[in-house]
């Protein structure tokens, strides 16, 4: 027995020192492939000017969907759906908008909010009554695990629809998009391409997005009001008429909202980095209501939160371009326990460990960027050198996220580097609900 008890203590022994320190920081020394052609503009050749295009759905709250889509021509603003293929049992007929950009006229851009709808089940629908073009959608599960796409700064270029294949090759239930959808840049026929291009992901599952700095769009004189072609595109449920007792407030505003899944054991916070954002005013305001009211001890096992520029940033690229909104939000998201924040902007992937006020806090969220959707930009090469240890691991490459909630304490983040044409595992960690920390908790209720 005391041999055996020698050899186990060199086993763990060995495999502790395999393992890498805690705190070890990494930039990937991955050798990237050269860039790719930014997509011409798509046409859709087989459409008519009554034909649905650039269809797109998003959650309304915990059992509907919003269904949107655009037409050249005038058409009806109605969805017919059901569960069986080309059968359509249920109609609802919604709203139709257009708007004009300089020179620019929309096509006809329709909503109409469908439901209540059974979780975890297959909806097929048609739009405009259009006979032609059929498709369907997978509600998202009522209960966990829940799985999660998120992807920033996507644009349409190669590395765009090779980021587009891997996720529609996964298996997931929401997509988040923390900002700069599609690097129109003013040129509102690119919205209008980007719709095409994002439209068989995007009618398939909810995308949930908060706006980023090409969203703005704001010309002196001509086009004084930002996020024109953005409000009327994307709308969000920022204002949900039919919200529930246990659902999340109303914001008031596009630009930010919130919403629960799986039964409310997430609950989905989306900022704006580019609308006001100081103590006070009408965003901060909501933000805190928002966070008061989500219960962290019977139902929401994670509390995470989108932004588009990154509070925490070792890139050469934005240096400090989120500092402002973390001085005067960082505190709530902190008090609140929000597990961890994705942002947008700077196009290369990075990951720190739980932080607060810049420093190591198990009790802060996990930052991420995910920026590195395929923008026509380019990827952001130059980090900080040496690697500050708050970091853990960074890589200028295209990819995307995952985030499976497997249950109410666990969640498994994972990075897909794609510049491999393949969406390779590059970055992995296991992220613990704060919820369940009795340490975080008490030191909440010292606050």
């Amino acid at each position: 027995m005391g041999n055996m008890a020698c050899l186990v203590l060199l086993i763990l022994a060995a495999s502790t020192l395999s393992l890498p320190p805690a705190s070890l920081a990494v930039t990937s020394p991955y050798v990237r492939p050269p860039p790719r052609e930014t997509l011409s503009l798509l046409q859709d050749d087989d459409a008519d000017g009554q034909t649905p295009q650039q269809v797109h759905i998003s959650m309304v709250g915990p059992d509907k969907m919003r269904v949107s889509w655009i037409t050249d021509d005038d058409a009806p603003a109605t969805v017919e759906y059901g569960t069986t293929y080309g059968q359509y049992p249920f109609s609802v007929t919604g709203t139709t908008t257009t708007y004009k950009y300089v020179l620019y006229r929309s096509g006809k851009i329709h909503d109409a909010v469908i439901g209540p709808l059974q979780p975890s089940t297959t909806y097929y629908y048609r739009c405009s009554s259009d006979p032609s073009r059929e498709f369907s959608f997978r509600t998202p599960p009522a209960t966990l695990p829940f799985k999660f796409v998120i992807v920033g700064d996507l644009g349409q270029t190669g590395w765009t629809e090779s980021t587009l294949q891997h996720i529609a090759a996964a298996d997931y239930d929401v997509l988040l998009l923390p900002g700069d959808l599609s690097y129109a840049d003013f040129i509102q026929t690119r919205w209008d391409s980007y719709g095409r291009l994002v439209s068989p992901l995007a009618s398939a599952r909810p995308w949930m997005v908060t706006q980023g700095n090409h969203e703005i769009e704001k010309l002196p004189v001509l086009e004084p009001k930002p996020f024109k072609a953005y409000n009327a595109r994307w709308r969000m449920p920022y204002d949900d008429a039919d919200h529930h007792s246990h659902s999340p407030p109303p914001s008031g505003s596009n630009l930010f909202y919130s919403f629960d899944v799986a039964g409310g054991a997430v609950h989905v916070v989306m900022l704006g980095s580019y609308t006001d954002f100081a103590a006070g005013s009408a965003q901060y305001n909501w933000l805190r209501r928002d966070l008061a009211a989500v219960d962290r001890s019977q139902t929401a096992a994670f509390v995470v939160a989108l932004v588009h520029a990154p509070w925490y940033n070792t890139n050469v690229a934005h240096k400090g371009e989120g500092d402002a909104m973390r001085g005067a939000m960082e505190e709530v998201l902190y008090e609140a326990r929000v597990d961890a924040v994705f942002a947008g902007h700077v196009h290369a992937y990075e990951r720190f460990q739980r932080v607060y006020d810049g420093k190591p806090d198990p009790c802060g969220p996990v930052y991420v960027t995910i920026g590195d959707g395929g923008n026509r930009e380019g990827l952001a090469e130059k980090f900080v050198d040496p690697q500050p240890a708050i970091s853990e691991f960074r890589e200028a490459s295209f990819g995307h996220g995952r985030m499976e909630v497997v249950n109410a304490t666990h969640a498994l983040w994972t990075w897909h580097r794609n510049d491999d044409d393949v969406p390779v595992v590059a970055d992995q960690v296991w992220i613990t609900s704060l919820a369940a920390n009795p340490a975080c908790n008490t030191n909440k209720n010292k606050m």
